[in-house]
C-alpha cells in the first residue's frame, strides 16, 4: 500500500512534461485533420525533431481512413490498464490511446503531433506544459458532403455528429485555427508554419 502510494506520488511529480512540446490537432469530423497532419508528414518527411503519433483505434484499418494501429475492445482495455497509452479517450463507439512512448519524446525536446479528440485537452494540459491545439475546420456544408462522401453514416447520423461539433467551442491558451475548406496546400502550409514555431520553442527550451 505505502509503495503504491509513493509510486503516484513520484509519478505525478513527473507531470507536466517540459522540453518539447505536443500539437494536438482537433476538429470535426469531415474538416480534414488527416489530410493537413499528412501534408506536413510529407513536407518534413527529414525532420527528426517531429514525431506524427500513430494513434491505436478499435477500428480495422482501411484505405479511408489514415494509418493507425488496431485493437479489439478487451486487448485495448488490457493495455489501457496496463498503461500503454499516454491518454485514451473513447468517441463515437470507438476508443483511442495515445502511445506511452509519446511522453518521452515531448521529455527529450521533440515535437509530438497527434488527432486527438476536442475533450482531451483538459487532461492534455495537465500532462504537458508545452501544448499547441490546432483546430482545422470547414464550413458545415463541405463537412457534410465530405462525411456524406465516406459512405460509413447514415444521413441522420451525419447530422448528429455536425450537431455535437457546432455545440463544441475551444478555449484557452496556443490554440489556432486553420480552414480547410480550400486548397489543401494553403492548410497545409499554416499547419507547417505552426510546427516551425514548435521546433523553435523546443530547441529554445531546451537550452534553458
Amino acid at each position: 500500500m505505502v509503495s503504491a502510494l509513493i509510486e503516484r506520488e513520484l509519478s505525478a511529480a513527473a507531470f507536466p512534461i517540459r522540453e518539447g512540446v505536443f500539437v494536438a490537432v482537433v476538429g470535426p469530423s469531415g474538416a480534414g485533420k488527416d489530410t493537413v497532419i499528412g501534408y506536413a508528414r510529407a513536407l518534413f518527411a527529414e525532420e527528426s525533431r517531429l514525431e506524427f503519433v500513430r494513434r491505436v483505434i478499435t477500428r480495422p484499418s482501411d484505405a479511408a481512413s489514415e494509418e493507425h494501429d488496431t485493437l479489439a475492445d478487451a486487448a485495448f482495455a488490457e493495455a489501457e490498464a496496463d498503461g500503454a497509452f499516454a491518454i485514451s479517450w473513447e468517441a463515437h463507439g470507438l476508443r483511442y490511446g495515445i502511445p506511452a512512448e509519446v511522453d518521452s519524446s515531448v521529455a527529450n525536446g521533440r515535437v509530438a503531433v497527434a488527432n486527438v479528440s476536442r475533450a482531451i485537452i483538459p487532461k492534455l494540459r495537465e500532462r504537458y506544459a508545452n501544448l499547441a491545439v490546432v483546430e482545422i475546420t470547414a464550413s458545415p456544408e463541405i463537412l457534410a458532403e465530405r462525411l456524406a462522401m465516406r459512405g460509413r453514416e447514415s444521413r441522420g447520423e451525419v447530422l448528429a455528429r455536425l450537431s455535437r461539433s457546432a455545440n463544441v467551442a475551444l478555449s484557452g491558451p496556443g490554440v489556432t485555427s486553420i480552414d480547410n475548406g480550400g486548397p489543401r496546400e494553403a492548410a497545409g502550409e499554416r499547419f507547417a508554419e505552426v510546427l516551425r514555431k514548435a521546433m523553435a520553442f523546443s530547441d529554445i527550451s531546451g537550452m534553458i
